[in-house]
This record gives structure tokens, C-alpha cells and sequence, in this order.
């Protein structure tokens, strides 16, 4: 998505009638930039149908491009009611990142969930950097049901404690949180897609040779490293050569340490795994240690979108057999 320009003609219109004076050329500038991305932004509500869609709906490609970008501040605001009654909403948490193709990327995986189930009211919220911030998505919630999905791939500190925290200072609005993406095997699909996609081979598959690196964020957390530990064994398996969690941050090894590690047993041909939900500085990191192309972070990938839904309904489920008390549902 392109940002409207900003070059504006060098000619100011006539003022208007009982100004009492000329219109400064900064200011009608600034007047026609306004316009611009006022008219592009009501363009952008209609679909090919002729229809309206909702306001935080956009069609970004999936494929990011480095120079694409999209301004954190430019992200649509979400309406502020549920479009199907009694149906509670779903509330994407994403971590937020200085990274513009981050929000272009949350913003893709999202369109992708209305297109799985169209109706369901999906909007986000996001723990910091990036707006919509969690408690101002909330905020527009007051009064309805709403469950909150991380797009968060562990058991941090994100999901034990800002999440809870965030929920409970949200007393009008119904909560229920959900349990973090990983370990899934829907995870697995994703991960082994991307590598497909960066060049990895299903023939390597028993290769004395092959070995891939499963590059996570890292935290101090001993259930999160449980949880990527746990990963790295399912794709190990669909994989058929051993895959090694290492991390950008808070725990060891790290990317460079465990290709080397694999690079002195033998293990010469070997793809780093990105297991970030967005792109990012670690993913960036973690893809500048890689000795071939890396693969993308798991985005918008569709069996992201199936993961995030069966979340979506676990937490309903879980809450529905506990008699309609809000809890993390189990993993």
C-alpha cells in the first residue's frame, strides 16, 4: 500500500468568498493532502462487489517487499461495534514492532481470518510500539464479549501477565484469553512452508547433511523455551533432520552458535527456520546469520489464519465447560 503524495502545485486557489485575504500556500497544501488521503482511504472501504467493508479491513500482499512500508499512525480504526451480535470478537494481540512491514503483515494475517469465517468481527490490539494499542481496542469493546488471541508463539511473560492484566483492567468489556500459537502442528505446516519456500528440498529429507536452525526470539521464561524446544522436535520429525532451537535474545545458543554446533558434526547444508509471527530486528538478525536465504518469518501463511481460529474456539470451549469463567485455554 502506497502512501498518497505529498508534492502539491506550486499554484494556491483563490480564497474563498468573505476570507478576507489569501490562503497561505503551506496551509492549502496541507488542506489538499488531506484530501487526498481522506478520498483514498473512503476508496480503499470499497470492495470489488461494489460493497462497503469494514474500516480495519485492508488487502495488502502478503509478499513483502523491503521497500514496502505503512505508518504505524495510518492503520484504519476499527469500528466500534461487533458486526455479528452475540458472537464474541475476536481480538488479535500481536507484540508491535518498529518494523513497518510488521503491521502490513498482522494486517494481511487478519484478512486472512475474515475471509475463513466472514461475519466474525476481528480487530487488534497490540502490547506496545504499534497501534492499535491493546487497551484502546478495549476500550471500543465496552459493553460486548471478546477473545483475546496472542500472536505470541510461547508461554512468556506476554502471555502469563500483560494479557491477564490487560483483561482485568477491562471490566466492561467479556474476556476470555486465549492459549499462545505454539507448539501446534498447523506451527509446523507454517514452518515447513516457508523453508519450502527460502529452498529447502523434501528430498534432504534423511540427509546425512541437512540440518536446520529454528531461530526464535528467546525468553527467559522456562515454559517458553519448553515451548520452542517442543517445536523444534515436531518439525524435526516432519522434516526427517535434526532441527535446533537457538534464539535472537535471553537464552542460548545463538543463530551463529548453533550453525557452527551443526557445521562440526557434519551437518554442512543447513536453513534457518524463522519462527517469528512478523518481520522484525530479530528476525532480521536471525536471517543475516543464515548461510542461504532464510525463511520468512510465518506472516500471513494460511494455516497461521486455521491456528489463530482453533485458538479462537478452544478459548470458547474451555470457557463454556468451566460454566462461563474466563481462563487461559490449555494448550
Amino acid at each position: 500500500m502506497t502512501e498518497p503524495s505529498t508534492q502539491q502545485p506550486r499554484q494556491s486557489p483563490p480564497p474563498p468568498a468573505g476570507s478576507g485575504g489569501t490562503v497561505p500556500l503551506d496551509s492549502t497544501a496541507q488542506l489538499l493532502t488531506r484530501i487526498t488521503a481522506h478520498l483514498g482511504t473512503q476508496l480503499s472501504l470499497v470492495s470489488r462487489n461494489g460493497t462497503r467493508r469494514p474500516m480495519h479491513r485492508t488487502r495488502p500482499s502478503e509478499a513483502l517487499r523491503p521497500s514496502d512500508t505503512l505508518r504505524p499512525s495510518a492503520a484504519p480504526r476499527p469500528p466500534d461495534a461487533p458486526r455479528s451480535p452475540g458472537t464474541p470478537t475476536l481480538l488479535v494481540v500481536a507484540h508491535g514492532s518498529r518494523d513497518p512491514q510488521a503491521l502490513r503483515t498482522v494486517l494481511a494475517l487478519l484478512d486472512r481470518l475474515r475471509d475463513l469465517r466472514p461475519g466474525l468481527d476481528v480487530r487488534l490490539g497490540h502490547i506496545e510500539l504499534n497501534r492499535p494499542l491493546l487497551p484502546d481496542t478495549l476500550d471500543g469493546l465496552r459493553g460486548a464479549d471478546a477473545v483475546l488471541v496472542p500472536l505470541l508463539l510461547g508461554r512468556g511473560h506476554h502471555v502469563k501477565h500483560d494479557l491477564p492484566a490487560a483483561a482485568a483492567a477491562a471490566p466492561a468489556v467479556r474476556t476470555r484469553v486465549a492459549a499462545p500459537l505454539g507448539p501446534h502442528p498447523l506451527l509446523v505446516e507454517a514452518l515447513y512452508g516457508r523453508l519450502v519456500e527460502a529452498g529447502w528440498d523434501p528430498a534432504d529429507q534423511g540427509s546425512r547433511s541437512a540440518a536446520v536452525v529454528l531461530a526464535a526470539a528467546g525468553s527467559r521464561d522456562p515454559d517458553s523455551a519448553q515451548d520452542t524446544r517442543r517445536t523444534a522436535r515436531m518439525l524435526a520429525e516432519r522434516l526427517g533432520v535434526p532441527v535446533v532451537p537457538a534464539y535472537a535474545s535471553a537464552a542460548t545458543p545463538t543463530v551463529p552458535a548453533a550453525l557452527r554446533a551443526l557445521a562440526a558434526r557434519g551437518r554442512h547444508r543447513t536453513f534457518v527456520a524463522s519462527y517469528f509471527t512478523a518481520p522484525g530486528r530479530f528476525a532480521s538478525a536471525a536471517a543475516g546469520a543464515a548461510p542461504r536465504t532464510a525463511a520468512l518469518p510465518l506472516g500471513a501463511h494460511p494455516a497461521m489464519a486455521r491456528l489463530l481460529l482453533h485458538r479462537y474456539d478452544q478459548a470458547l470451549s474451555a470457557t463454556a465447560r468451566s460454566g462461563g469463567v474466563s481462563l487461559l485455554a490449555s494448550a
